[in-house]
């Protein structure tokens, strides 16, 4: 007579084994071992030990009466030789073989549910081209995008009008076909998808003409989305409710607007303030000036101090970008530059000589005082 294994041994585990560490062994074995995956002579009966050893060791009472007179301390308890589909596989096996339900081991879980539960349509996504001002200021723009809409034709039935959708006969309008399947733990019911219907429990004898079937159709829609003020490259503005139509009644998904800005002829964008180069002559340079500058909210007055270098920033405060979710606008900057002149008339000429006779022909290296506060010094006779 064959000397009987160790439960422990049989399952791989040591004596002080966890209920977890128990329950994860089990699976393992449950892969490699059961007889609809491993068709091996010899897999059965090693499978039938693994389960007699769990079914034991995994009740605490079982176990105990184990670890202290082995297998006869648990022979009027259900332990060799016990009744198999009396077990509940359901929470183990249902994950490693994708059964629907048990028969017998804890009732069918049907799926149909969840399968004609309400969905959220899935979000699409548009883009829309603005001009500098209109992202600094905001816009109402119109836009066009595709999607699914109700078919006009069936009012979304997928039904050729006068006709109208029927129980389908395969699976009796539940959405789902069963198939039993006969093991060593008794009866197991595989839960699949009806192929008639895809789920839904009905079929369409006349489809719609216009749709065939699907109830739905791509249209082109257009809509007017109001542009905040503020808005920059990439800034996303979520329509909610415009996107896809969703299923079983539920929530249509949202439409994402991508903003795209024209460049601006003159104007340059830096966060929220607009940077602009401004070419002056000598004289506005080296006496100051008040002149006319363009700006998002039209011409504004600038005042150019006597003096003014090459490169110098001036600041006109507020007249940048508003802030897209409220606050101050930002500031326009002014980048001065001073233009040279190169065509000369004979009399600009002869005042530029005088000039540079009232200047001087010294040069210095190092000296604080540059030639633009000469030049102011010899215009203003200090």
């Amino acid at each position: 007579m064959a000397e009987e294994r160790d439960y422990y041994e049989i399952l791989g585990v040591s004596r002080d084994v966890t209920e977890d560490q128990l329950k994860n062994a089990f699976r393992q074995l449950v892969r490699k071992y059961h007889p609809d995956v491993n068709k091996e002579p010899g897999a059965e009966d090693r499978f039938k030990e693994i389960n007699e050893a769990y079914q034991v060791l995994s009740d605490p009472e079982k176990r105990a009466a184990y670890d202290r007179y082995g297998k006869a301390g648990v022979s009027g308890m259900g332990g060799a030789g016990f009744d198999y589909t009396t077990m509940d596989f359901s929470e183990i096996l249902g994950d490693l073989f994708g059964f629907g339900g048990f028969g017998g081991f804890g009732g069918n879980r049907s799926s149909g549910a969840r399968r004609n539960a309400p969905r959220r349509g899935a979000d699409l996504q548009t883009n829309v081209k603005l001009k500098f001002e209109e992202a600094v200021f905001g816009a109402d723009k119109e836009i066009s995008f595709s999607r699914d809409e109700k078919c006009t034709r069936c009012s979304g039935s997928g039904a050729e009008p006068g006709t109208q959708k029927i129980k389908c006969k395969t699976c009796n309008g539940t959405g789902e076909v069963k198939t039993t399947r006969q093991t060593v733990f008794g009866s197991m019911v595989q839960v699949t998808t009806c192929p008639a219907c895809n789920g839904t429990g009905e079929t369409i004898p006349s489809p719609c003409k216009q749709c065939h079937g699907r109830g739905i159709e791509r249209k082109t829609v257009k809509k007017v989305v109001a542009v905040p003020a503020g808005v920059d490259n990439g800034t996303r503005i979520r329509m909610s409710g415009e996107g896809q139509p969703g299923s079983n009644n539920g929530p249509n998904g949202d439409l994402y607007i991508e903003v795209s800005v024209a460049d601006h002829p003159f104007f340059r964008r830096y966060e929220n303030d607009i940077h602009l180069d401004l070419k002056i002559n000598v004289a506005q340079a080296a006496l100051g000036a008040e002149i006319e500058v363009p700006t998002v909210d039209g011409k504004e007055k600038l005042r150019i101090p006597a003096g003014t270098q090459p490169g110098k920033i001036l600041t006109m405060k507020g007249k940048g970008v508003p802030a897209l979710r409220g606050g101050t606008r930002g500031d326009e900057k002014v980048i001065i530059d001073v233009v040279t002149p190169t065509n000369l008339t004979d009399e600009q000429r002869t005042l530029f000589e005088k000039l540079a006779v009232s200047l001087g022909t010294e040069t210095s290296v190092g000296e604080k005082t540059t030639f633009w506060d000469r030049l102011k010094e010899v215009i203003s006779g200090e």
